[in-house]
């Protein structure tokens, strides 16, 4: 059984997904918790962040880019076979049709004109599945700046076409050999590069994690997604309100983003963990990558490794976001094994003529399990976001299938 609190909902319509509070603080997660050579970059990125989000100039050219650049908006597509087999009304929303084939795309574009803004000329990143690097190496390319990927050496074997996919857009990847070479090892490489670089270089970190303020930074350059499908919930369901919100957790940022749109309305929003990066679920208080959340631990509380099929959901942990709306009852945490995940992207792909990523399979794999059980129940209206295509993945589903 999965380890979640019940479907309640106590926090007060209208309190969830604000700003943070004082010191970056999400309840009792988040903060700043950075080497001292860090410290004032952070406080440079948050300054100029809520500078140019307060700027009409800044959103406007930022939406003209997602508009004329990305593709957005993207659609809410209703899964009219797949609803009919599991007995609810499942809408996805279309994040895999944004240019470069994720949400990801969203957030860089954003970061990548803060950094012009900032003066900077170039952008790290870190990247599991690739995308965030492919998205990173596309507005670098777009915006005339200079890209430096760091990647697992792990992740590199399996999502070699992204890897290549970022190299010919002009980016340099970097493997990175220590531990698990996964997307953990990648971000604290990423990290520990900008402390010797912050004078030319902006660090665009990819989800809801890492030291504020990253967390909420991420947060409302994804809300995009949210925003947008509100609108298009309104416009196409008879209640004009999903009953269940359903996103894959990584690190979190597609589900922090989707959450944002919903967070005060009735909306059950539910966060979906690979069973072997259940930082949400099963993860204990601890600081990584600049930010106290949930982790996977030891008895000793050392971070331990984290596991997926989706090397997106490869992560250790949660964003501290994420943490604080697990803790107030608003958002619901579960799991799904590698083996449901594929599953539920082969049928997604049968019923409906999709290709999802991995990633967004997780999801998908929870809405089929929790209708099939009676957690969803019959009739009910289920937004989920397919947070990317799943092009990256047919090496590995070729070895499987």
């Amino acid at each position: 059984m999965d380890d979640v609190l019940p479907w309640t909902d106590p926090a007060p319509p209208g309190t969830t997904m604000k700003e943070p509070q004082e010191r970056g603080r999400f309840g009792a997660y988040g903060g700043r918790y950075a080497p001292e050579s860090l410290v004032e970059a952070c406080r440079e990125v948050d300054e100029a962040f809520r500078a140019a989000w307060a700027d009409p100039g800044f959103r406007n050219a930022l939406a003209t880019l997602l508009a004329v650049h990305a593709g957005r908006p993207t659609p809410l597509t209703p899964a009219a076979r797949l609803s009919d087999e599991l007995g609810v009304r499942l809408y996805l929303k279309r994040e895999d049709l944004t240019h470069t084939g994720s949400h990801k795309i969203n957030n860089v574009l954003g970061q990548a004109l803060l950094a012009t803004r900032m003066g900077k000329t170039r952008l790290i990143a870190e990247t599991g599945a690739g995308q965030h690097g492919v998205a990173t190496a596309t507005a670098a390319a777009l915006l005339g700046l200079r890209a430096t990927v760091f990647m697992g050496a792990r992740d590199i074997e399996r999502q070699e076409l992204n890897v290549f996919r970022m190299r010919v857009l002009g980016a340099e990847v970097v493997p990175v050999t220590a531990g698990s070479r996964t997307l953990k090892d990648a971000t604290s490489e990423a990290m520990r590069h900008w402390v010797g670089t912050t004078g030319d270089s902006h660090y665009c970190i990819g989800s809801v994690v890492g030291p504020d303020p990253y967390p909420y930074l991420v947060r409302e350059l994804q809300r995009v997604i949210g925003d947008e499908a509100r609108a298009q919930c309104a416009a196409e369901l008879p209640t004009g309100v999903p009953e269940h919100v359903v996103a894959c957790v990584g690190g979190g940022s597609n589900a922090a983003g989707t959450f944002a749109g919903f967070a005060d309305t009735s909306a059950r929003l539910v966060g979906v963990e690979a069973e072997g990066g259940a930082g949400a679920a099963r993860g204990r208080l601890g600081v990584l990558h600049g930010a106290r959340s949930l982790f996977l631990q030891d008895g000793d509380g050392q971070i331990t490794e984290a596991h997926s099929i989706a090397a997106g959901l490869d992560y250790p942990g949660v964003g501290p976001e994420h943490a604080h709306l697990r803790d107030l009852g608003r958002a619901r945490y579960v799991t799904v094994t590698d083996e449901e995940a594929v599953a539920a992207a082969v049928r997604l792909a049968r019923t409906e003529g999709i290709l999802p990523a991995l990633e967004s399979a997780h999801a998908l794999a929870w809405i089929i399990r929790a209708a099939a059980d009676g957690d969803l129940p019959a009739g009910s209206t289920v937004l989920m976001t397919l947070s990317g295509r799943g092009d990256k993945d047919m090496a590995t589903l070729k070895e499987l299938l």
